[in-house]
């Protein structure tokens, strides 16, 4: 399978400790299956950070989600499972949440999590209603790769 990672600069080797530590899945590197997604996330960080749009592509041997070589998780759609996970890879309130995932699929949340993440912790939303408010609003899906071991199965072909 394709995967592409939208970026603002171009790296050849992929430094998991330069990630950001509070993403959806927490700290890793992450791709999309969809082309279009990684165009416009490499032309949001463009614009923030300044560079210049950039999306990588690599390929991935899919068959390796099923079997034994890596621990995966993956989140179909929006739940309270996924919530929560966020939740705990997200919040910079609570002592840092790690988990042994090599690799997470799963939709992204909506860009305004830290406002969803705050009026959860306050006790306005359940964990259900979280979920509900976190759900992007048009196709997407991220892939994490948070171990050395899962990088190295990915190939870079652009």
């Amino acid at each position: 399978m394709k995967l592409y990672h939208g970026t603002n600069m171009d790296f050849r080797e992929i430094d998991l400790a330069k990630s950001n530590k509070f993403k959806d899945f927490g700290q890793g590197f992450y791709l999309t299956d969809i082309r279009q997604q990684a165009v416009e996330l490499s032309q949001k960080r463009a614009i923030r950070d300044g560079g210049i749009p950039i999306v990588q592509e690599y390929e991935f041997d899919e068959s390796l989600l099923n079997g034994t070589t890596l621990k995966v998780l993956q989140f179909d759609s929006p739940t309270a499972e996924w919530a929560e996970f966020i939740y705990k890879n997200r919040s910079r309130r609570r002592p840092t949440f790690t988990h042994d995932y090599d690799i997470v699929i799963g939709p992204i949340a909506d860009d305004g999590v830290a406002y969803l993440l705050d009026r959860y912790e306050e006790g306005s939303f359940t964990i259900e209603e979280l979920a509900n408010e976190l759900k992007y609003k048009k196709l997407n899906s991220q892939y994490f790769f948070g171990t050395n071991r899962s990088i190295s199965l990915l190939k870079r072909i652009k």
